[in-house]
């Protein structure tokens, strides 16, 4: 990890104890962050992680990671460095997501990156190099702060809260993560960078894979087993698949192949290189189990505790409770069934006023 010469102007720290690095990536979201912090009397150091694009996905048409970033820090009139994490997003981001496809497991990828990238290695190496103890970021999610404890909670704007790919974060980090979106909308954030009149006003948002430039993930993955037989639930063969890595739990275009009835993905197995479907009932369980937790609030995680959980980063987290927990799983029984929770997505649980208690890697 490298920090690479200053953009415009050197950055001027050990002025005041409001240092802050807010990471950009061009958009909208982390450039008006950015600005806010500014104006509420912060010392703001613009960061730009500069993301390889997996060797296959060269030829996709990308814009300069972080280019427009900069002119928006130039605008702003504070300094704008991108750092070099070529070596740290292969090894945490880009070879977990191959291996777990490899493995029949549906990764998220976004997930990773914060919990092992963002709000660890970049932080540390902010923290080391600069002297800068706050971070900030664009996401939709509020920090609180009460008392001697400080919660991740779900945003105001409940349609773009982005909560769910934040739990991973360490409980220590929290009192230092500055979030100035969570309480505003989507619309309420464009018009402020109209009224500032910044050029990324009306960027459209990115909906796909960094490291895929934009285009299929597929083309990101490693060769796999290729073609393989589809099952029914009794195990008969139906009809034959491409790859496993083409395919995810609770699937059902793309298929190649008709049935009386919709049919899901239901299994993927990499032992013998087969997918099982099966109708909707059959593709949806109760009882949804994740390991490789993070828990932000302890006391709220034993048996008996209800909560909301949710299997997906879409939708409203939905009723639950705590069947089992240990420091290597836990397993909640939800109110209704829940359909196609997928071995390698996470599950993230909240209580009742929408704080994040933690979660993990469905399994």
């Amino acid at each position: 990890m490298q920090l690479c010469p200053p953009t415009f102007e050197p950055w001027k720290g050990g002025r005041t104890d409001k240092e802050i690095a807010v990471l950009m990536s061009g958009g909208v979201d982390s450039s008006v962050t950015a600005m806010l912090l500014m104006q509420a009397g912060w010392n703001v150091l613009g960061i730009t992680m500069k993301i390889p694009v997996a060797q296959s996905c060269a030829n996709q048409p990308r814009p300069c990671c972080g280019e427009e970033a900069a002119f928006v820090c130039h605008k702003l009139g504070i300094p704008h460095y991108f750092l070099d994490i070529g070596q740290a997003f292969e090894e945490n981001v880009v070879n977990p997501f191959r291996n777990a496809y490899a493995s029949g497991l549906t990764p998220n990828p976004c997930v990773n990156c914060n919990t092992f990238l963002k709000f660890d290695l970049v932080w540390n190496f902010l923290g080391q190099s600069l002297g800068i103890r706050y971070l900030a970021t664009g996401h939709y999610s509020r920090v609180i702060h009460e008392g001697d404890h400080t919660y991740l909670a779900r945003a105001k704007d409940l349609a773009k809260d982005q909560s769910y790919f934040l739990y991973g974060i360490p409980r220590q980090r929290l009192p230092y993560l500055i979030l100035p979106l969570g309480e505003m909308t989507k619309p309420e954030v464009r018009e402020l960078a109209r009224r500032n009149d910044l050029h990324i006003a009306e960027k459209p948002e990115s909906m796909e894979l960094c490291f895929a430039g934009e285009g299929d993930y597929r083309k990101a993955l490693a060769e796999g087993e290729g073609r393989g037989p589809v099952l029914n639930m009794a195990g008969d063969i139906i009809a034959w698949h491409e790859g496993i890595a083409h395919y995810t739990i609770g699937q059902r275009k793309g298929l190649g192949f008709a049935a009386g009835v919709p049919l899901y993905v239901t299994r993927i197995s990499p032992r013998d290189n087969s997918i099982t479907v099966g109708t909707r009932e059959e593709a949806s369980c109760n009882h949804v189990s994740a390991e490789t937790i993070r828990i932000l609030i302890p006391e709220k995680v034993h048996p008996g505790t209800r909560l909301y959980g949710k299997i997906r980063s879409y939708g409203n987290p939905s009723a639950c409770m705590i069947t089992e927990a240990n420091n290597d799983k836990i397993t909640v029984e939800f109110d209704s069934p829940q359909f196609a929770p997928t071995p390698g997505q996470h599950m993230v649980l909240y209580d009742g006023d929408g704080n994040v208690i933690g979660g993990g890697i469905i399994c």
